[in-house]
């Protein structure tokens, strides 16, 4: 069973990892001051749609300690 629930940390993570790689691509276009200097990062890490990637990898590693633990 703890197998299971180590696979399923592993590809929560990776979703999350992935998925807040492509947000984070998408948001650093929006949030550029102007057209030559680097995105705003605090901005860019604050911004409402990354807390989903964020609690998404938080659980990977709830559901990764838990299978530790079993």
């Amino acid at each position: 069973m703890d197998w299971t629930l180590g696979a399923l940390a592993v590809a929560l993570l990776t979703v999350g990892l992935i998925g807040q790689a492509f947000e984070m691509r998408r948001l650093g276009k929006e949030y550029r001051v102007d057209d030559e200097s680097s995105p705003d990062p605090a901005g860019v890490f604050a911004d409402r749609r990354n807390f989903k990637w964020y609690a998404m990898i938080g659980a990977a590693i709830a559901v990764w300690f838990v299978a530790e633990r079993l």
